[in-house]
């Protein structure tokens, strides 16, 4: 007979591969919808499983991350934060993270590859009055009103019709419903209609000129899309919304806003642990990750796009097929070439050089990030595709550094548009970023997830804390400004 100590030694390592109890809540993707999923479970509960996130790379915050370029520290990922993103401004308070703001005084050049056919006025220099700030303001608004007419309050009317549909989403839960597909929760916001027809076509009904299409609402869905006037409407109003003024971010980088979410959650974090099946076991799930690990979860929440991950189901879940658009962000240390833009001196170029939808233009935006000085400064360059050394040698006269960075930035936008099921498998299998194709932003990421917390907590018998009738109300989060946090992103 063999001796047992050894055979027992053998088995042990399967014997100890699954990991946590069947109650556990896991959560996939360290993201703000992940994030946000991990949190809203948290504050709307007075008890809760253990809630584990997995992320598969080293550092949380997924698509929000910073990137050092010259010895500064700037948005790589989603980067601005609007006024009225009720969500995102709620946590940054709560976790006493304080906002970065940028100024709304872009020096905006929409170049057709030939030449500059509309300018705003070159900013005020530093410190300039307030008087002088607002009058800058005033006479870019009459450049912009000649040029475009009454279609720029058409737009407005346009995105605002829309971000009042919007704010039905922060309604009281004893308004507010808990939806179980996507179809369902825009309907009842009556933004479903914007996702069937494309954003030209919902703009040319309410009366914009072609001019403004094809120039302004053009470059605002290149720049903040990767994207044409042919993505969907609901995406393109939350394209064009990006570009009003008040816009944000958070100082020393959005990636914060995931970080506190989890550590406020008192999520255990997989770090640089990807799952790589999900297994229905009957009461609960089985996760196996890359490390060879095994872990058992009442409920699944897959937090994280599923078009460009490998994650094997059994049984197969059926989700419609979406394309990600991915968008090449490409830094550069350095000084753009003047010659290359038809002009003589680098201080005729726009500090914002948004594009038109040509051919042949190789790139959606170039923007200034940082001066150091005339002829040292930091620019961020978004393109549908990589960007060579050689094309890069035309457009920059010098580089003495250059980041390249390729996102799998949002899906790609059409009409009518499809959405994945919420509930993947009629049991407790949840897709957050199904929503991502109404979508994509860090707010409405925010608002799925808070979508799929009440879901899950209405099917499970977990209980609503006490006088939560809005979700305003009774939100408990400990600061986490100024602390470091080993699952910084930083590119």
């Amino acid at each position: 007979m063999p001796p047992l100590l050894p055979i027992v030694l053998l088995l042990l390592p399967s014997l100890l591969a699954a990991t946590g109890t069947a109650d556990d809540i896991c959560i996939v993707g360290s993201g703000i919808s992940g994030a946000s999923t991990a949190f809203f479970l948290t504050n709307y509960t007075t008890s809760l499983p253990q809630l584990r996130v997995f992320e598969r790379r080293g550092k949380v915050g997924g698509r929000l991350a910073t990137v050092t370029v010259g010895g500064d520290d700037f948005e790589a990922g989603g980067a601005i934060i609007h006024p009225r993103n009720l969500h995102v401004r709620r946590f940054a308070a709560l976790l006493g993270l304080a906002p970065r703001d940028d100024g709304d005084d872009d020096w905006l050049g929409i170049w057709d590859g030939g030449r500059f056919v509309f300018s705003t006025l070159r900013p005020p220099p530093p410190g300039s009055s307030w008087l002088r700030r607002r009058l800058h303001g005033l006479a870019n608004s009459l450049l912009l009103l000649r040029r475009y007419g009454l279609s720029l309050l058409r737009m407005d009317s346009f995105v605002q019709e829309m971000l009042q549909k919007f704010l039905l989403y922060y309604n009281g839960f004893e308004s507010r419903p808990v939806f179980d597909s996507v179809e369902e929760m825009l309907k009842w916001s009556g933004l479903y209609g914007l996702t069937q027809r494309t954003l030209e076509q919902e703009l040319i009904d309410a009366g914009l000129n072609s001019q403004t299409i094809s120039e302004l609402v053009t470059v605002i869905t290149r720049i903040n899309y990767g994207q044409s006037v042919s993505i969907s409407g609901l995406a393109g109003a939350v394209s064009l919304a990006g570009s009003e003024s008040g816009l944000w971010a958070i100082k020393g980088g959005n990636w914060q806003l995931a970080a506190g979410l989890l550590k406020t959650a008192n999520a255990t974090l997989h770090l640089q642990e990807g799952i790589d099946s999900i297994s229905d076991a009957g009461d609960y799930y089985v996760l196996k990750s890359n490390e060879g690990h095994e872990y058992n979860c009442k409920v699944t929440v897959v937090a994280t796009p599923l078009d460009e991950v490998n994650i094997k189901f059994a049984p197969p879940v059926s989700i419609p097929p979406r394309k990600m658009q991915h968008t090449h962000a490409t830094f550069v240390k350095g000084l753009l070439n003047p010659k290359f833009f038809g002009l003589s001196s680098v201080s005729d170029i726009p500090e914002l050089i948004a594009t038109m939808e040509l051919p042949d233009i190789p790139f959606s935006s170039i923007s200034v990030l940082k001066k150091h000085g005339e002829h040292d400064m930091i620019y961020k360059v978004f393109s549908r595709a990589k960007l060579d050394d050689t094309l890069l040698d035309q457009i920059f006269s010098i580089r003495e550094e250059t980041i390249r960075i390729d996102w799998p930035a949002y899906p790609h936008y059409h009409a009518p548009e499809d959405f994945a099921p919420i509930i993947l498998d009629g049991k407790h299998l949840y897709y957050v970023n199904t929503f991502e194709s109404a979508a994509s932003a860090m707010e409405t990421g925010a608002v799925a997830a808070e979508n799929v917390a009440r879901l899950i907590i209405s099917r499970l018998p977990l209980g609503l804390r006490a006088g939560l009738s809005s979700p305003e109300s009774e939100l408990h989060i400990k600061s986490f400004a100024g602390e470091q946090d080993s699952g910084r992103v930083d590119l």
